[in-house]
């Protein structure tokens, strides 16, 4: 059996069944309800019940005292429906209402994408999960001070388990690390979430992605949040790789193009090894997103993250073809040099 919750006062209103909290079932239809622990410790999703009933099972959870119980407030990461709900939650709006803490992780499993892109997902303690908004990244700390900084390829709703996609960097001691030595089972310290380059919520413009290379990790974690949101306007994903092998995830982006009818994927390739039967697109990913569009982008919102000269380079000529610049978001991926050698 499931109940409606209607969220005061933002006035959104999901569902939720009678076997889940009433915080999994907002995250699981993309609304962004504070959280911390998720297991009734932390008191972070604390709100108030306006109307309707809870049940918590047999006790009440730790960081809901008796009091505060009478008075109205609730835990909705315990809390359950029994009837249709109102409640008040301040939702997560931005990234200053995300707090960012250190948090120690195991890898729970690593795999390769392609040669060159290695997949970690890293698993927190079940008392320790982290808040985070479609399109964020992290940064892992290294033991001699230094810090790597990677975006989150998973969608908020689905914080089980934190995805990183790595590309291995000719000479990166890092990434070096990553792709030869490092195992599953051993632990990092993350710090996050952080940056500015999230899924704005509310909007109701077409969108268009364009990523390049590992730059697809943070649009595949918004495209997969904007899906569970339920938002249906035309969405246009434009994916610069250097050849085919490079697409490292492109069976998934063709998945939402044939079971999505407003969703469309474009592979561009800078230097293809050979012409495939139906033909492959060259060039320069944001030279495509222009052809496609000749009568401009003014009614769009655009999302682009991947190496600093595409980003740079799809901000002007978009900004020359019609686009609102306070409506390009960006997340350019700056590698780090190699550490320099100890005497």
């Amino acid at each position: 059996m499931s109940f409606s919750v209607r969220i005061q006062p933002s006035g959104h209103t999901f569902f939720a069944r009678d076997d889940e909290s009433v915080l999994d079932a907002a995250l699981r239809q993309g609304y962004a309800f504070p959280y911390g622990c998720r297991n009734g410790g932390c008191g972070a999703c604390k709100g108030r019940l306006l109307s309707g009933e809870l049940d918590y099972g047999t006790n009440l959870p730790p960081a809901l005292s008796a009091d505060e119980h009478a008075q109205g407030l609730a835990l909705f990461c315990q809390a359950r429906a029994c009837s249709d709900l109102e409640v008040e939650v301040k939702e997560v709006g931005g990234a200053g209402d995300v707090e960012i803490r250190v948090h120690p992780t195991k890898v729970q499993k690593k795999e390769f994408l392609a040669d060159d892109v290695v997949r970690l997902y890293l698993k927190m303690p079940d008392s320790d999960r982290m808040q985070f908004l479609a399109g964020q990244y992290v940064d892992i700390l290294l033991r001699d001070g230094r810090r790597r900084s990677f975006s989150i390829a998973n969608a908020p709703h689905d914080d089980a388990l934190v995805e990183l996609h790595i590309r291995h960097i000719e000479g990166g001691d890092f990434t070096g690390y990553v792709t030869d030595t490092l195992k599953e089972k051993d632990i990092l310290r993350i710090e996050g979430p952080h940056g500015n380059f999230y899924l704005r919520e509310g909007a109701q413009r077409p969108l268009i992605f364009m990523a390049g290379g590992t730059g697809f990790a943070p649009i595949k974690g918004i495209i997969e949040h904007a899906l569970a949101e339920g938002m249906d306007q035309p969405m246009h994903l434009y994916w610069g790789v250097r050849d085919e092998p490079d697409l490292y995830l492109g069976e998934l982006a063709r998945r939402w193009a044939s079971q999505l009818p407003r969703f469309r994927f474009h592979a561009v390739f800078s230097e293809p090894s050979a012409p495939s039967a139906g033909g492959v697109r060259t060039g320069y990913v944001h030279e495509a997103v222009i052809e496609d569009f000749p009568a401009g982008l003014a009614d769009y919102d655009i999302y682009a993250s991947g190496p600093p000269a595409m980003v740079r380079a799809g901000f002007d000529a978009f900004s020359r073809h019609g686009m609102a610049q306070d409506r390009y978001f960006s997340d350019a991926f700056e590698f780090q040099r190699p550490a320099d050698p100890v005497d």
